[in-house]
């Protein structure tokens, strides 16, 4: 129910999803473990942060002495509702000194940081004196554009309705990023692409489970994902959501410890290859199909088809990434522009399988 709620806002072009202080600071954390002056010197933009709600601005705002950060941005786009005669800006806003009643109708915010506020590390809600933009913040508009070519890092939970256009955005500025999407992004074409070339790779912290994000105050709660916790916020559980970044980070190089072949079938948790005693071929594609990760024999030199999960232990110097249309056993398999084994060409004995990303060791 959750997912189908996540899906009406996906139509609705409602995506005021706001992600939680826990899942950014132990996300950022793990790139600073690995790189302590990731961050340093670098000008960090948040293109579809609200100052007033978003955790992204407070938490690298916070931290922004810590981090060595030479500028923050943070802007957010002014979706049609609060173009319409009838639209009510929240008390928040109201009561900002920043606050213009016409302006708060057509225009985005933004709020910019050059130096800490405070010079204690601290941060108050305060001490976020954001202003209005000319435009309404689209990120794709040309105001935002010039703030995306003057930054180094891009940091964001943007609408998971236009990911794949806010990748190619982000790609036509030649930025690092660090954003925030669904797993199933991993089989649009563009993004596959993006990830068997090594432009692209999954994040350090999240890897399975549903997700909280906080909602608007006028966002229904008629799924069983939805809720007010204890401080009143509204939110929403969502599940498959994962980090994409190019930015580097420990976890990324930590190989997958696996089983032979052999010791698969006799051994695995998984009840169904131990009970099959064997490893299924693609009826169209010349590669095995392996269903979960932890099930990847690690003495078999041939093409393997694994879930798009595997992105989460994906390690390059242990495996390559494969097209999946340079293993089709006939000419009557249609050439896919993604390159991964999906929908009906997935069969095994004529029964369609899930999306296969098709890797192989690295020897």
């Amino acid at each position: 129910m959750a997912n189908a709620n996540l899906s009406a806002a996906k139509r609705a072009k409602n995506d005021e999803f706001y992600t939680q202080w826990h899942d950014i600071e132990v996300e950022m954390m793990a790139y600073l473990n690995y790189d302590p002056d990731v961050f340093r010197g670098k000008t960090v933009l948040l293109p579809c942060d609200d100052p007033e709600w978003s955790n992204f601005t407070k938490f690298f705002a916070q931290n922004f002495d810590r981090f060595g950060l030479k500028k923050l941005i943070s802007t957010s786009y002014a979706p049609a509702s609060k173009r319409l005669a009838d639209y009510r800006p929240s008390l928040f806003e109201q009561n900002s000194l920043q606050y213009d009643e016409l302006k708060s109708q057509a225009r985005g915010k933004i709020f910019v940081l050059d130096n800490d506020i405070t010079g204690d590390g601290r941060i108050n809600i305060d001490d976020l004196q954001w202003q209005y933009l000319e435009g309404d913040g689209d990120f794709r508009s040309d105001e935002v554009t010039r703030l995306r070519d003057e930054s180094d890092i891009i940091i964001t939970n943007p609408p998971f309705s236009l990911f794949r256009e806010f990748v190619k955005w982000i790609e036509g500025g030649n930025k690092q990023f660090i954003i925030i999407g669904n797993v199933n992004a991993v089989s649009y074409s563009d993004i596959f692409n993006m990830i068997k070339t090594g432009k692209i790779w999954m994040g350090c912290t999240i890897h399975s489970g549903d997700r909280k994000f906080g909602i608007p105050d006028d966002y229904p709660l008629n799924a069983a994902g939805c809720g007010i916790d204890e401080n009143g916020l509204r939110y929403i559980m969502v599940k498959g959501v994962r980090w994409f970044t190019n930015i580097d980070h420990g976890r990324r190089h930590h190989p997958l410890t696996l089983m032979t072949m052999d010791d698969n079938l006799r051994f695995s948790r998984h009840k169904d290859i131990r009970e099959r005693g064997t490893y299924q071929h693609y009826d169209n594609y010349d590669a095995i199909e392996v269903p979960y990760t932890d099930a990847i024999p690690s003495d078999y030199n041939g093409a393997m088809g694994v879930p798009i999960t595997f992105l989460d232990k994906y390690c390059p110097e242990q495996f390559e990434i494969l097209d999946a249309n340079s293993l089709r056993k006939n000419e009557s398999v249609p050439i896919k522009t993604h390159g991964l084994i999906k929908d009906k060409d997935s069969a095994i004995d004529g029964k369609p399988r899930y999306v296969r990303i098709v890797i192989r060791h690295k020897r």
